[in-house]
């Protein structure tokens, strides 16, 4: 009996340490200020001030992390004019994707669809074509006819595609943007949007891969060879690495432009609006292009060696392992890559209870003095906290077993 009040004495002042070491773990977390996101600082545009891009409207962002390296006036509204066509494809994209269609299905074409008019492949009433066909003729020529065929596929009419088309544009966080139709191809007053919310969904699109098998299109054909297809985006046959994406034109638009291009790995998104010529366009998103692979490069954001576990005290599981909240990558100067240091801070002792998820440290790439990115380290179990039986049992289990 003696031997039991000893050790019930001795776990009642354990709990006593468990409780205040709880209280000073919560504190030093709180003190640590773990960021919530990968990409807290954004790297400065100074150097791009130098840039002359002739576009009134323009901007460069990277596809992986979302940084802006260059803006001029990317939140002024315009007419996209066809550059409208990224988010129907997109949506198309996205229903393909979702098993809701499938790229074999049979697309017939409406009046409405076969008298569209600007840039088209002459669709007649009642012609059927394939959704990969009909898609490969909105990205590779433009094809206003086509785009109405895909919307009326999709949604029933082109209006209630419209309506899914400005929800999808919310989602996205495009603040500036309302469409009036699928195509761009007139321009009511509210049709219009801007730079950066042309790059927004243009970067949504590029993550599915896929597309780039029709946006790299240089020259096809459909209607088994009998209708020639040639992709308006000049761009794909003479810039290297270019992936796409797609141009548009009106008299009240101007020349636009949304370009991709990809590197060693890098893939940077140029939006041009209201050019005064086509050469223009081209010239303004082949400079923010060029400026982009010149200047930066992308550092995986992923600890140099392995994560060890952590110990958990008063856990019924003893050890937690340490994972990264998100992998990604964080964009530097290519000048300072070379000089990035990369910091893992953790929690050296955890105490039950650990839910999984818990943020328990974090991983901080640094150029000098300067913070480029931090990325949460978050348990990736669980550990309950031991029950007064569970730790009376150890006791007895160390006294008499002595294990």
């Amino acid at each position: 009996m003696k031997r039991i009040f000893i050790f019930a004495l001795a776990f009642l002042l354990l709990t006593v340490n468990a409780a205040a070491l709880d209280a000073r773990e919560e504190a030093e977390l709180d003190a640590a200020d773990v960021p919530a996101g990968i990409f807290a600082e954004t790297i400065s545009a100074a150097d791009a001030e130098s840039l002359t891009v002739s576009a009134p409207c323009a901007i460069l962002i990277e596809k992986e992390t979302g940084e802006v390296l260059y803006e001029k006036n990317a939140d002024e509204r315009n007419f996209p004019a066809s550059v409208t066509k990224v988010m129907t494809i997109l949506l198309a994209v996205e229903a393909v994707e979702a098993g809701e269609v499938s790229l074999d299905d049979t697309v017939t074409v409406s009046a409405t669809a076969a008298g569209m008019g600007g840039s088209q492949v002459f669709l007649e009433e009642g012609e059927q074509m394939s959704l990969q066909e009909m898609l490969k003729c909105v990205v590779v020529s433009s094809a206003n006819d086509a785009a109405v065929a895909v919307a009326e596929f999709l949604s029933g009419s082109e209006e209630t595609f419209v309506q899914r088309m400005n929800e999808r544009a919310a989602e996205l966080g495009m603040e500036n943007t309302f469409f009036c139709n699928c195509t761009g191809l007139s321009d009511p007053e509210e049709h219009k949007t801007t730079a950066r919310d042309i790059a927004i969904m243009s970067r949504e699109l590029i993550r599915h891969d896929w597309i780039k098998e029709y946006t790299t299109i240089w020259m096809d054909t459909i209607r088994g060879g009998a209708f020639g297809l040639s992709n308006t985006n000049k761009l794909i046959y003479y810039y290297d690495g270019a992936t796409g994406l797609k141009t548009g034109f009106t008299q009240a638009a101007g020349y636009c432009l949304a370009a991709t291009a990809m590197r060693d790995g890098v893939e940077y998104i140029a939006a041009v609006m209201h050019c005064q010529t086509s050469q223009d366009r081209f010239e303004s998103a082949k400079t923010l292009l060029s400026y982009g692979f010149a200047n930066y490069t992308l550092i995986s954001a992923t600890p140099d060696e392995a994560l060890a576990p952590i110990p958990v005290r008063l856990g019924k599981t003893a050890h937690i392992q340490p994972e990264l909240e998100s992998e990604g990558s964080v964009l530097v100067s290519r000048r300072s890559a070379a000089s990035v240091t990369k910091t893992v801070e953790l929690m050296e002792e955890l105490t039950a209870p650990v839910k999984e998820g818990d943020e328990i440290g974090e991983l901080i790439l640094r150029d000098g003095g300067s913070v480029l990115g931090r990325v949460p380290i978050i348990a990736s179990g669980e550990s309950e906290r031991l029950t007064v039986g569970d730790l009376l049992l150890r006791a007895l289990s160390a006294a008499f077993f002595g294990s």
